[in-house]
């Protein structure tokens, strides 16, 4: 049986250990990081997310402000409002909460927020650093998987290391980021030919295509390391992740569950994403 990572108490370590740091930066410097929230629509999934951020960010100790701007907004409107916290100095961090609505261009949004307050990482300017090792920001939810696999304890240099899903997101920065440990990277999607046998030789497999336990125990390496990044909502209103937990935990040596595993720590590299954009801006 494996080794479940629990990703909410990690996160819980992460969180604190940001807390402490922050204070200690604001002591020394008077500045407190300070994050911007924008959500356009009422995606109800969305609101949840700007919720827990806005508690994250008190229990940082940061500055938080929620923008919250009716469906309709205008594109032009929205990116004034960017333009504006570009050149707020209490702002460190912009986080612009997808997705949009559909009049919106999402590139054209993302492309306008500052690089030095692009905390999500999503900017091209850092998505660039990504592929050249040198990004101010690392995406949030692949720079927490990184985190959760090296609490493993595992080397990563020379393994084989699969990532089912390939979104600008996720699969795309996680891929880099496995491959700045010189581990040999494998992306599936859903061209690939012949998944199972790709996926049985991962010796690290990264799941997040948003497909309800589409890896199944017969798909996964005797003793690998199973990361689920899905979230998927079932007709009984829990959640199950992109692996079919139960039969794969028998196999790997290490899997993360859903809910508790990696959805935690995107919060918590927030924060950490957030803390260093502040401590940049000086």
């Amino acid at each position: 049986m494996s080794i479940i990572i629990d990703g909410t108490k990690i996160a819980q370590d992460i969180r604190r250990s940001v807390r402490e740091e922050t204070l200690a930066f604001t002591e020394k410097t008077g500045v407190v990081p300070g994050l911007a929230v924008v959500l356009a629509g009422d995606d109800p999934a969305s609101k949840v997310y700007v919720g827990r951020k806005a508690k994250a960010c008190a229990e940082a100790g940061f500055l938080s402000r929620e923008y919250k701007l009716p469906a309709d907004t205008s594109e032009a409107k929205l990116l004034n409002l960017i333009k504006d916290l570009n050149h707020d100095q209490l702002i460190h961090g912009i986080l612009v909460q997808l997705p949009l609505p559909k009049h919106i261009v999402t590139d054209r949004i993302i492309a306008a927020i500052d690089p030095h307050k692009d905390v999500d990482g999503f900017h091209p300017y850092n998505v660039g650093g990504l592929v050249t090792g040198s990004p101010l920001f690392v995406p949030c939810t692949p720079r927490g998987i990184m985190e959760l696999i090296a609490r493993t304890g595992i080397e990563l240099a020379g393994k084989e290391a699969v990532v089912v899903g390939r979104s600008n997101i996720v699969g795309k920065p996680m891929a880099l980021l496995l491959l700045a440990q010189n581990a040999t990277v494998t992306m599936c999607h859903s061209k690939t030919k012949d998944l199972p046998t790709v996926t049985r030789r991962a010796d690290v497999l990264i799941a997040a295509v948003g497909k309800v336990r589409m890896i199944t125990a017969n798909m996964v390496k005797e003793g690998a390391v199973v990361i689920d990044v899905g979230v998927n909502r079932l007709d009984n209103g829990k959640l199950a992740g992109d692996v079919a937990f139960d039969e794969v935990a028998t196999k790997a040596s290490y899997i993360t569950p859903v809910p508790g595993g990696v959805g935690p720590m995107t919060i918590a590299m927030l924060m950490k994403n957030t803390l260093d954009a502040a401590k940049i801006a000086q």
